[in-house]
């Protein structure tokens, strides 16, 4: 009967167990990287379109995937009416009507399209700016659309400094400045995950009380 060599019994469970052992590690490397990308997710705020009264489109992209998102819906059927919301731009003249410009140039008819100029630099002024023109119209369900980043912060400002009763449905617009799944890994998106979450958590936690106490009745 011929001796086997030492240890050569145990080989195959090494080889076994260091390979269960890879790919546990890898398992865990992919687990890890899409928790990751998920959270990177969590900044994109995204349902599906229905039919309402009004598209709204926040500013500070107005020639770019806002206006044309909002144009496509309008086309669509979605609403009847795109209102295009945005600070001065040129000579005293609000973004709004820059986009339209651009988008007749691009053929959507300029009937679909409104404005509404502001001097609100920030999103939560901008809601707060926008709460009495909605109420003007009247509107009761209204597609929000801006950059996909910017998606998850707009519906949280607007649900809270514009609410009126509406319904908000938010449509993000693609944009090539985030990366939502390798967000950590490319510093421009890295960036902006941070700063969206830090502006999120001062919109709830900081502008939203303050401006409940400012416009709550003085005796």
């Amino acid at each position: 009967m011929e001796d086997r060599p030492k240890g050569s019994s145990r080989r195959p469970k090494l080889l076994i167990l260091g390979g269960f052992i890879t790919l546990s590690v890898l398992a865990g490397w992919a687990g890890r990287k899409a928790i990751v990308a998920q959270i990177g997710y969590s900044l994109i705020c995204s349902q599906v379109p229905r039919q309402t009264d009004l598209i709204l489109v926040l500013g500070g992209d107005f020639y770019g995937p806002r206006v044309l998102t909002a144009a496509d819906l309008a086309v669509a059927g979605y609403a009847p009416l795109v209102l295009i919301s945005g600070p001065p731009y040129q000579d005293g003249r609000p973004e709004g009507e820059f986009a339209i410009d651009y988008l007749v140039s691009r053929g959507y008819p300029r009937k679909l399209f409104a404005v509404f100029g502001h001097k609100a630099y920030s999103t939560v002024d901008e809601a707060i700016a926008l709460a009495p023109e909605l109420r003007r119209r009247r509107v009761k369900r209204v597609i929000l659309v801006t950059s996909a980043y910017h998606s998850r912060r707009a519906d949280i400002v607007v649900r809270l400094f514009c609410d009126n009763g509406i319904q908000y449905i938010s449509v993000p617009a693609p944009d090539s400045f985030y990366s939502p799944d390798r967000w950590w890994d490319d510093l421009g998106s890295r960036k902006m995950f941070f700063s969206e979450w830090r502006k999120i958590i001062g919109s709830v936690f900081l502008a939203f009380p303050r401006y409940l106490l400012s416009a709550w009745p003085r005796p």
